[in-house]
């Protein structure tokens, strides 16, 4: 089973970012999990978003994981929530930064020894979006780290999933997975 953890604040996007990307999982028949907690529901608190996939039903329902795939989307959050809790060894971290990999370890002890990848997810999406919401470029980084998807895939099937919005929208959100898929480093 895959499990994915993401910690962002609320208001970025990361349970519409987890409940777009097990849309997306769901059209290719395999079983996902979309859901999230929130500490205190107000804009800006601390969360986390889930997502589980698997080719066999999920029967788990907890918050709880041993998570694959790492995602923070609100870089402060590195310093002040426990983004490795219950990792596994070989867990893989996408943070949002426009710190470099080194400078951001550097900056936060934890990470030393552990796969990270960084992109800076809010500058892409103001010059994409024009609005600090950085989920679908968290996912496009997401999938040239996990390779889940390939990137035309993944696009086409995310403008489906954004059909509700105008056009313009839906190029932005197309172009903002598309440089974050290109600058994950």
């Amino acid at each position: 089973m895959l499990e994915i953890r993401w910690h962002s604040r609320a208001g970025q996007g990361a349970v519409t970012g987890a409940k777009g990307l097990a849309d997306v999982v769901a059209r290719t028949g395999k079983y996902v999990q979309a859901f999230a907690f929130y500490g205190s529901a107000k804009r800006g608190a601390a969360m986390t978003a889930y997502n589980r996939v698997d080719e066999e039903e999920i029967l788990n329902h907890e918050k709880f994981m041993h998570p694959d795939y790492v995602l923070v989307i609100d870089p402060a959050l590195v310093y002040v929530a426990d983004i490795t809790a219950h990792e596994k060894d070989e867990t893989k971290y996408i943070i949002t930064t426009h710190m470099s990999k080194d400078e951001l370890i550097e900056s936060q002890p934890k990470l030393k020894g552990k796969e990270v990848y960084v992109v800076d997810c809010m500058q892409i999406s103001l010059d994409t979006i024009g609005r600090a919401i950085p989920n679908t470029p968290m996912l496009g980084a997401l999938m040239k780290v996990s390779g889940m998807f390939d990137l035309e895939y993944f696009q086409e099937s995310m403008k489906s999933v954004l059909s509700k919005f105008p056009q313009k929208i839906i190029d932005a959100n197309m172009a903002a997975i598309e440089r974050a898929y290109n600058s994950v480093k």
